[in-house]
């Protein structure tokens, strides 16, 4: 693996660590309201500083991202799950399924994501668990697509013609034979998508979609602290760079990752 991607291995264990350790390392409660200490600038004492209502920011980053980076990787398993069950049926069977499974793949495709997942935000009630249904519901279908392309290069092979012709059962072959022909497929695209998943989640939590107050989430306290982004800039510049950190993480992860495999993905 090249040298960028080990890097951002190695910062996204040390943000995921330091993120799921918040109990035992945040150094206040991130909910605790101290109107002494109102928008202090960064310092020994609070060293992100504090916001409008004197909480420490450093510790709603850190209980923030659990959540953040949690609902990315819940998100990322669920489309892929949904789409590797969906995409192996579609590519191996054909015909009519293929057909049918294929134009549902293109109505979902065919909306722009993130409209779509506001859309399904809405209908449901705001939470986390509502973030990770829209993001999953959204992204199963370029995972499915993905990978019924590569079923169908793959399922006239020999190997799969062997396996018939002991009389494996069609599900055998399935889940036995060309499953794990599509798993360095599968860890690089949820490689490149979990980037993207960590912006949906910030975006949908900044329009206030996601977890609710005052639970913290890295899209959240931007957005609840935008109108000092001139005044008091350590309030929004802290959590940007939290999300900006780990979404360029994830990407050159996912990059490393296809360049290891030599593949090529285009969605």
């Amino acid at each position: 693996m090249k040298k960028a991607g080990k890097v951002s291995i190695t910062f996204l264990f040390l943000i995921s660590l330091l993120s799921f350790s918040a109990p035992l390392i945040s150094p206040y409660d991130p909910n605790k309201i101290d109107l002494d200490s109102v928008k202090e600038p960064p310092s020994l004492q609070h060293i992100f500083g504090t916001d409008n209502k004197g909480r420490d920011i450093f510790s709603r980053i850190l209980y923030g991202g659990e959540i953040s980076i949690s609902v990315a990787i819940v998100a990322a398993f669920l489309s892929m799950g949904i789409g590797l069950i969906i995409g192996l049926c579609s590519g191996y069977f054909g015909g009519k399924i293929d057909t049918c499974i294929m134009a549902l793949v293109d109505l979902i495709l065919s909306f722009p994501a993130f409209l779509l997942a506001i859309g399904i935000s809405v209908v449901l009630p705001p939470g986390i668990y509502t973030v990770m249904m829209a993001i999953a519901a959204v992204g199963w279908a370029s995972f499915a697509r993905l990978i019924r392309g590569h079923i169908l290069t793959i399922k006239e092979t020999t190997f799969v013609e062997a396996a018939k012709a002991i009389g494996c059962s069609r599900i055998r072959i399935l889940f036995v034979h060309l499953m794990p022909q599509c798993i360095p497929l599968l860890l690089v695209m949820t490689g490149l998508k979990l980037g993207g998943y960590i912006l949906t989640e910030a975006s949908l939590s900044f329009l206030g979609l996601g977890a609710q107050p005052p639970t913290a989430t890295w899209g959240s306290m931007v957005s609840a602290n935008r109108a000092y982004i001139s005044t008091f800039p350590w309030m929004v510049l802290f959590p940007g760079l939290m999300i900006a950190i780990t979404a360029l993480c994830f990407n050159t992860l996912g990059d490393a990752l296809r360049d290891r495999y030599g593949l090529r993905i285009k969605w």
